[in-house]
């Protein structure tokens, strides 16, 4: 069986933990998240007082019991005027088809619906593949945190998309001041 080549964006649910660990896994072997980090972030995914905006990438036709393979998810975590993405995670047989730019689209779409003023992101400074989508996006660095990726003790690189003064939102910015994923 082949996969359909345009994967299909949803939100992520419970169900979907088991599946996004694996590619967790493989894609960030030294500092996965754990099942719990997951559920913890999609228990304030819901509702009225929603804080949080997860989506999963799936494709049909893939040799799954299901017939269907996640191969990309992210998620965006918010307090007050302010997005910050945790996660953006593209399977490799997916990398360099705009999925991640589209899953990074999306976010910056639910920062504006949740009427933040800037988004903040961190990036391990060796994953030059991110920081180049990130700033095709707007995003800038502004700083450092030292031996944030642990085991391994990988610095991350803090980068900052704001908001133009009279724009609502961040997801429709034009001016930048300051811009990984995975944080």
């Amino acid at each position: 069986m082949t996969e359909s080549l345009s994967p299909r964006l949803r939100e992520m649910r419970w169900w979907d933990i088991d599946p996004v660990l694996e590619l967790e896994k493989d894609l960030f072997p030294e500092d996965a998240w754990s099942r719990g980090m997951f559920w913890s972030e999609l228990a304030h995914a819901r509702g009225a007082e929603a804080t949080r905006r997860y989506l999963v990438a799936e494709v049909d036709g893939a040799e799954t019991e299901s017939g269907v393979r996640l191969v990309g998810y992210a998620g965006l975590a918010t307090t007050g005027d302010q997005a910050d993405i945790q996660t953006i995670a593209v399977a490799r047989d997916h990398w360099g088809t705009g999925l991640g730019g589209t899953l990074l689209t999306e976010l910056l779409t639910a920062a504006s619906e949740f009427e933040c003023a800037e988004v903040m992101l961190e990036c391990r400074v060796d994953n030059v593949r991110a920081q180049k989508l990130y700033e095709r996006f707007g995003f800038a660095p502004i700083g450092f945190r030292r031996g944030y990726y642990q085991p391994g003790n990988v610095d991350a690189l803090v980068m900052r998309l704001t908001t133009d003064p009279d724009s609502s939102s961040a997801a429709g910015s034009t001016s930048v001041q300051g811009t990984e994923i995975h944080g």
